[in-house]
């Protein structure tokens, strides 16, 4: 999913539905679907081309991509919100609230006290033909599909090792057709033990120094089952 603001509500929506930030509605787990069949999504192919063993793009500073990444706790003091089907647990910032989202997801947003957006939180459970192997270029292409009128890869990574599964995660930037909004998010399809699920973490691109590391933070913290 995508993050959300009045105008983008139905932009947000569906991307999220594909796990986009605020987003049409596919629902997050159609993005981030395909994971594996039972880990099977991970080499299932779907509506992407497959990318198999190639090396991950490169950060704009031509830094390892996601070099950050530490599976681990959340920090103290944050909420845990589950998903229906109990293939993941997301964590969220105590500062964060819960949000309605697409049936089966849960979702959460962090706002400024004038209620301007600043992080967006969404997990989907799996449900279409992304892979593993091609969730960055699916990802892409679901947002430019639905409410995105553009979308730009910044860096992706296959084999993340997170707690209790693995994943392929991609950093993108979008810009909304409704309202011209732009956002930067952090997108991952993880598959776990009970199946896959996507996560989106997202905020207003012009505010990503801000509170990239309190997104960080729960990529770093989300679990599959």
């Amino acid at each position: 999913m995508m993050p959300i603001t009045t105008e983008d509500r139905t932009t947000v929506t569906a991307t999220n539905s594909t796990t986009a930030g605020p987003g049409p509605r596919r629902r997050t787990a159609l993005l981030f679907v395909a994971l594996l069949g039972t880990t099977a999504v991970l080499g299932a192919g779907g509506c992407g081309s497959r990318t198999g063993n190639r090396a991950p793009a490169a950060s704009p500073s031509g830094a390892t991509p996601f070099a950050w990444f530490h599976a681990g706790q959340a920090p103290a003091g944050w909420q845990s919100m589950e998903l229906p089907d109990a293939t993941a647990v997301l964590s969220v910032p105590p500062d964060a609230s819960p949000v309605p989202g697409d049936p089966g997801s849960v979702s959460a947003t962090a706002k400024a006290p004038n209620g301007d957006l600043r992080i967006y939180l969404n997990a989907t459970p799996q449900q279409g033909e992304e892979s593993l192997s091609n969730w960055p270029e699916f990802r892409l292409a679901h947002l430019t599909g639905e409410n995105a009128a553009s979308a730009n890869r910044l860096a992706d990574r296959a084999g993340m090792p997170f707690r209790g599964g693995v994943g392929s995660c991609v950093e993108d930037t979008y810009v909304t057709r409704v309202g011209a909004h732009k956002y930067r998010e952090i997108a991952c399809l993880v598959a776990g033990s009970q199946g896959g699920s996507v996560l989106v973490a997202a905020a207003p691109a012009d505010a990503w120094d801000q509170y990239s590391p309190v997104i960080e933070q729960a990529v770093d913290a989300y679990a599959p089952r």
